[in-house]
């Protein structure tokens, strides 16, 4: 019986699909969610983003602001599918929402806008998505839009992303005027009119027949290329059957050498279906993805191991196997704490006890909830491939990893990226700041890019994040959940420092003697900076190396020193911010018999690292984004005027059909209220994103050792 179930529910992993919407912000990734719940069935209503009746948007935050904040799960069927959908955020201020949906999905819809084309934060999803190996197909949105064109948004997606798009289909129609589409593999065209909720099928119009025939042609080309199979068949028949090309395109689409392009209008409801249909066509199930890998600290002769010792294990997409599912989402609602999880293997029931293989603590499995975004349904199982929240986890924060108790795994958490805002925040009333904490923390959990601390001069609770924005949602949250009247200050940047000139040979002895066993540590280090072209530097942008030689220091301490050099990037000795962009090589050194230890070669390293950075001279970095501004054209030279006043610099200008698009590098510091200011300048008419590009020097922040005053 078990293993009849067993092969039913492996089965039916190849019918699941686990998919991301990703695309910039106001492209349509919401209202193509709607469309999808719509057509299959899982809704009864269309809902509307202008009308605050989308499922996926349901925070009042989403609704007031038109925009999506939170990643919002979902699941349908088609066509004898299940899928799993996530709604992501495509605001840069959210992006680590798009990282951790990201890390739990096997494949995802790219949305584009027929206009626009690739705009700046479609390139940074993308950039995340290649990143987790995501397969993706193409949607450009909105080709019922005034200057909408197809083969200019593909023209953007080669350019501006390397890749190589299969265009499946050709628009009937253009503008107001678009209708349909032509499916170039089964040469048929599809068309919703009338006001029908369906599309009618038809022969490819005859004013289109050429063009249809000769985009057939195309699409046979470049798949051609890429696939060597695909390659014989059109060299030994000039041509590319449809089963042959669907085959290819699923396999192009899976490897990710190229990107098949579909279109439509979500808002019209056209390009819905065969959209699906590509959902299931190409993109992968959990059985075509590669089995997740995590460690286990102490596992003894295995033949991979990861960089902290313990074993790689793998765990295939397979409900008999040892459970195991990482938590990528928590969130707190009326009814208690929801727990969001991709299961990757094994099967898991309604009051299970699962290891939380991180924190070594034992969890139990209240209930499993199928989600639809702030509704839920309840099942009695959950198994490898399922997306699906758990209530009853009390401390299982975000990346923790949820497994089989006698089989302990961890997997590899989610990426936080560094806060690069941060902004004061009290409670009004002496009374609350209890309360306020307590928000503080369940903010935190619920979002790991949000940090908390406290100032250790003025003693004000800091509250850091993402960008203006992110900060605006966190505390107005505070303010609507939680009933707090709260203070905040004004923003202030994560500055960061670094080595513009470094200093060679600087000798430093560590001798303590106070009694008892003594320290020694005498080290030689040259400090230099990073250059463009040096290689493996890590997250905090340094470089360690030694050139010791003949054992005069041994490799124990060498790796001390590192670690104490590590401890003085804390602090630099600018304004105490974190120290990057530096090389350290360390080039001599001497030992006593009795009173050296990695303790005093570490203390070493430290404060040798902290003098030579005094020595040396330094320079104060502060964040930098790429604003782009699409303003009407009468205001374009007062945008640029006031971005130059903002230290900003433009890059590029491009007019579109009575607007301009203008690309600047502007420091983040002088962005804050210039949403405010754009509206002013340009009638209500002007908008604009950013996307992080790094940090700059700040003009005038050189110092040869004395700190500026």
């Amino acid at each position: 019986m078990r293993t009849d179930l067993h092969r039913h529910l492996t089965d039916s992993l190849t019918g699941v699909r686990n998919l991301g919407i990703l695309a910039h912000v106001d492209a349509g990734k919401t209202t193509i969610t709607e469309r999808i719940l719509y057509v299959t069935g899982a809704t009864h209503k269309r809902g509307e983003v202008h009308d605050g009746t989308t499922v996926t948007d349901f925070d009042s935050q989403e609704r007031d602001r038109g925009i999506t904040i939170f990643a919002a799960a979902v699941s349908c069927a088609w066509d004898g599918h299940r899928i799993h959908l996530i709604d992501t955020p495509g605001h840069v201020d959210f992006s680590d929402e798009v990282e951790r949906s990201l890390r739990v999905l096997d494949g995802a819809i790219a949305v584009f806008d027929a206009v626009a084309g690739v705009e700046p934060q479609s390139e940074s999803v993308w950039r995340q998505a290649d990143r987790h190996g995501v397969p993706r197909i193409a949607f450009v949105n909105k080709l019922d839009r005034a200057g909408a064109d197809l083969d200019t948004a593909v023209a953007s997606i080669r350019e501006r992303l390397r890749v190589v798009p299969l265009v499946v289909q050709l628009p009937i129609g253009r503008e107001d005027g678009f209708t349909g589409v032509v499916d170039l593999l089964r040469m048929r065209s599809l068309v919703w009119a009338g006001g029908r909720d369906t599309f009618e099928e038809g022969p490819v119009p005859d004013a289109l027949l050429e063009e249809a025939h000769r985009r057939r042609r195309l699409l046979e080309e470049a798949v051609a290329e890429l696939h060597p199979i695909a390659l014989e068949e059109f060299c030994a028949e000039s041509a590319i059957s449809a089963p042959t090309l669907a085959a290819a395109l699923r396999d192009l689409t899976r490897t990710g050498e190229g990107v098949v392009v579909l279109c439509g209008s979500a808002y019209r409801d056209r390009g819905i279906e065969p959209l699906l249909d590509a959902v299931v066509a190409y993109l992968p199930s959990p059985l075509d993805v590669p089995p997740v890998r995590g460690t286990r600290d102490g596992i003894q002769g295995g033949s991979q191991h990861d960089t902290r010792g313990g074993a790689v294990l793998e765990r295939a997409a397979d409900p008999a196997a040892p459970f195991a599912a990482l938590v990528f989402k928590v969130s707190s609602t009326a009814t208690g704490r929801l727990s969001y999880l991709r299961v990757y293997s094994g099967t898991i029931l309604k009051g299970d006890t699962v290891l939380d293989a991180g924190a070594r603590r034992t969890e139990r499995i209240g209930r499993i909830l199928r989600v639809q975004a702030d509704r839920n349904t309840e099942v009695d199982r959950a198994v490898a491939g399922d997306i699906v929240a758990v209530v009853g986890l009390k401390a299982a924060r975000t990346g923790a990893t949820l497994c089989e108790p006698s089989a302990p795994l961890v997997l590899e958490p989610p990426a936080v990226a560094d806060p690069v805002v941060s902004v004061a925040v009290e409670a009004r009333r002496s009374v609350d700041s209890g309360r306020l904490s307590s928000a503080l923390a369940r903010l935190v959990e619920e979002d790991p890019s949000l940090v908390v601390r406290t100032d250790p001069e003025t003693g004000q609770t800091v509250l850091s994040g993402m960008g203006e924005l992110h900060l605006e949602v966190a505390v107005e949250n505070i303010r609507r959940a939680h009933g707090l009247d709260v203070g905040v200050g004004r923003p202030q940047v994560a500055y960061r420092e670094t080595v513009v000139r470094g200093v060679s040979g600087l000798l430093y002895r560590h001798v303590k003697q106070d009694g008892g066993a003594g320290q020694f540590a005498h080290v030689v280090l040259d400090v230099e900076p990073l250059e463009p072209l040096d290689t493996a530097p890590d997250a905090e942008g340094f470089v360690f190396g030694s050139t010791v030689v003949g054992g005069r220091v041994p490799k124990e301490y060498v790796r001390a020193v590192e670690a104490g050099c590590r401890d003085a990037l804390a602090e630099g000795p600018l304004g105490g911010h974190p120290v990057t962009g530096l090389r350290v090589t360390l080039t001599d050194g001497a030992t006593h018999p009795k009173d050296s230890s990695e303790m005093a070669f570490r203390a070493a390293g430290r404060f040798a690292l902290r003098e030579a950075l005094r020595t040396g001279a330094m320079a104060l970095l502060e964040p930098v984004v790429e604003v782009t501004a699409t303003v009407p054209d009468d205001a374009a030279g007062g945008v640029m005027g006031d971005l130059a006043a903002r230290r900003g610099r433009v890059s590029g200008s491009t007019a579109r059909a009575g607007t301009v698009v203008i690309t600047a590098t502007v420091p983040l510091a002088e962005l804050f209220g210039y949403a405010t200011r754009l509206r002013s300048r340009t009638q209500g008419r002007g908008t604009f994103t950013t996307r992080a590009t790094g940090y700059a020097p700040v003009p005038g922040t050189v110092s040869d050792g004395t700190p500026p005053r």
